[in-house]
């Protein structure tokens, strides 16, 4: 079995054909699937589907695209949402310099009020990266013991990788490990611990090879596992035991 750790499912590209995209991660052996919210209205919707289906879990958070746009009304709304039974991580949260559709100074500001209710609720955290490590791992690694989580869809190199494991955190690897060029992240996707490793999708983006440039969806996730199977030469059995493993640990042991 296997879990999509991060996925979007709540999305208007999946309103036409939502219940058989379930079906057909049921059919792919996918057990659980994490949607992830990252605005008011996308995170409201990941709680929504969580409701309606046992297996699927929820996150609500502010994207640096919109850090804009989180006002203290907004973090008493998440607050509320982390109450909720379904909602198991706060994010995605986290710093994205390459299309800087919020100032940098305000995408700081949303990430560290964001970790602040964090470490007050002692939720693990889904953080998005893009061209932000320089200022991503300082952040995190002042606050080492006091967080924990994911930096999902993972884009740097084993020295990044390693950094990143010091703080205490996961790494998420997604469709990219799938692309022939992706050298990088296939080097982290055969050294990182069997213990801190997670998969994901991050769907209806970042397809892998097979279906790329088309929309994703949480049954593609054995297409990751494949390629790390491969890479570490193990089975896609034993990745797909070690991620769900470290999927329970990370975000439901703590759930009563």
């Amino acid at each position: 079995m296997f879990i999509d750790s991060h996925a979007h499912i709540q999305l208007s590209q999946f309103n036409g054909d939502r219940d058989a995209v379930l079906k057909r991660s049921h059919e792919a052996e996918i057990s659980t699937i994490l949607v992830i919210g990252f605005d008011m209205e996308t995170s409201l919707g990941a709680v929504e589907l969580a409701e309606k289906h046992t297996h699927i879990y929820a996150t609500v958070g502010m994207h640096p695209h919109d850090a804009k746009d989180l006002t203290p009304d907004i973090l008493k709304t998440f607050r509320k949402f982390a109450a909720h039974p379904k909602v198991i991580a706060l994010g995605e949260m986290g710093l994205d310099y390459y299309r800087n559709l919020s100032p940098r100074p305000l995408q700081k500001e949303a990430f560290e009020k964001q970790l602040d209710l964090a470490e007050e609720l002692q939720m693990p955290i889904i953080i998005h990266n893009r061209d932000a490590y320089m200022d991503i791992l300082p952040i995190l690694e002042a606050r080492q013991g006091r967080i924990q989580g994911v930096l999902h869809c993972f884009t740097g190199d084993v020295e990044l990788m390693h950094r990143s494991l010091a703080i205490g955190f996961h790494i998420g690897i997604g469709g990219i490990v799938t692309y022939p060029n992706a050298k990088d992240i296939q080097a982290v996707a055969q050294e990182v611990p069997e213990d801190r490793l997670l998969i994901e999708t991050d769907c209806p983006w970042l397809a892998p090879q097979f279906r790329r440039g088309k929309r994703n969806e949480p049954a593609y996730v054995r297409a990751v596992a494949e390629k790390i199977a491969e890479l570490r030469r193990t089975s896609i059995e034993t990745v797909g035991k070690v991620t769900t493993r470290n999927f329970q640990k990370l975000f439901l042991e703590k759930l009563p």
